[in-house]
């Protein structure tokens, strides 16, 4: 760690935070990537272990790192078989912002920053579209007036940012944006995240992940109050069905980031299953995989046709209730895909 008290230079110690990405996720699981591979664990071991269906009404969010969890455990949410945690928090003194991101550096810890896009000069959308992100905070300079960032998401950056500018996007109200319906009109606050390991499993064996892969079934089959498994997709959709004839554009705007969640979750899973079956030479394992990953890409259609069609969910209604029904046969099919691979494990 780099410290120099009358420069005010705080640096984590050692190479630049690992820019994690996969095509299919957000910028929450890119960050937590990026420190989980600081840490010194595979990101896809512990993000892609866990693989389930959950909806929570009335609690999506206009932001790209919404994520469905239950009673606020969000670390177990992202990782239902790690011992991860996620604790969001903000500066507790508004006259010193940065004590707690200099007190993270200096104990050589990243920061998970919220910002709105609008303000951050490397982001596409700057000076033109507000909408609520996360970054990785690696370093703080004070004399030079910038903040060293990491972002993972394309067009990928790391480097300085102007203190002002990144204070900016930082504490943004982050205002409706018409051009972005559904990651604006959601208060930044200078908010961070905390995301941390504790005790670490050894490494992944088939046995280890086919008790991963039992309890995958086991939530899409069992029927429970919450909106979880196969039952509880179909009820989300029954819902999401009814508003959207309702002519609910809401509806659709919830749908693009509830949708990313499952979405992401879907791709890591899929690949985790996928990479190992090929390097254990199981073709039931990699085919799991694969339809697992089906998944994943189903939820595009679905998710692009509420984004287009949100300005008249009627109209919307029949293609939406057909990307659906396709992702509903794809969900069914991975299910008894993974319960093959499980059987073997």
């Amino acid at each position: 760690m780099t410290v120099e008290a009358t420069a005010r230079t705080y640096m984590i110690n050692g190479p630049e935070p690992e820019l994690w990405y996969r095509d299919l996720i957000s910028c929450l699981q890119a960050t937590c990537g990026s420190v989980l591979a600081r840490e010194g664990v595979d990101p896809l071991d512990v993000l892609g272990a866990g693989w389930q269906f959950l909806h929570v009404p009335g609690d999506v969010r206009p932001e790209e790192f919404y994520y469905p969890c239950s009673e606020g455990e969000l670390g177990r949410a992202l990782a239902p078989h790690h011992d991860l945690g996620a604790r969001w928090w903000q500066p507790a003194d508004e006259n010193d912002v940065w004590r707690e991101v200099r007190e993270h550096l200096a104990d050589d810890r990243l920061v998970i920053a919220a910002v709105d896009n609008f303000h951050l000069p490397f982001r596409p959308a700057y000076g033109d579209v507000h909408a609520a992100h996360l970054v990785v905070i690696y370093g703080l300079d004070e004399t030079r007036g910038v903040v060293y960032v990491s972002d993972a998401m394309p067009p990928a950056f790391r480097g300085a940012v102007p203190i002002e500018e990144f204070l900016r996007s930082w504490g943004s109200v982050n205002p409706t944006d018409v051009q972005d319906a559904f990651f604006s009109n959601s208060k930044i606050g200078r908010r961070c995240l905390d995301v941390s390991l504790g005790t670490r499993r050894g490494p992944l064996t088939p046995e280890l992940l086919g008790g991963y892969l039992r309890t995958d079934i086991e939530g899409f089959t069992t029927e429970t109050s919450a909106r979880t498994g196969l039952a509880g997709y179909d009820a989300f959709v029954g819902e999401l069905m009814e508003r959207c004839r309702a002519g609910d554009a809401d509806a659709l705007r919830e749908l693009y980031p509830f949708g990313w969640a499952m979405q992401a979750q879907a791709s890591l899973h899929g690949e985790l299953l996928r990479r190992r079956g090929r390097d254990w030479d199981d073709a039931v394992l990699a085919g799991a995989g694969r339809a697992v990953e089906t998944v994943a890409h189903a939820w595009t259609g679905l998710r692009f046709t509420g984004a287009h069609g949100h300005g008249d969910p009627r109209a919307a209604a029949p293609d939406i209730a057909h990307h659906a029904t396709l992702l509903r046969a794809a969900y069914a099919r991975a299910v008894d895909a993974v319960g093959a691979a499980a059987a073997r494990l």
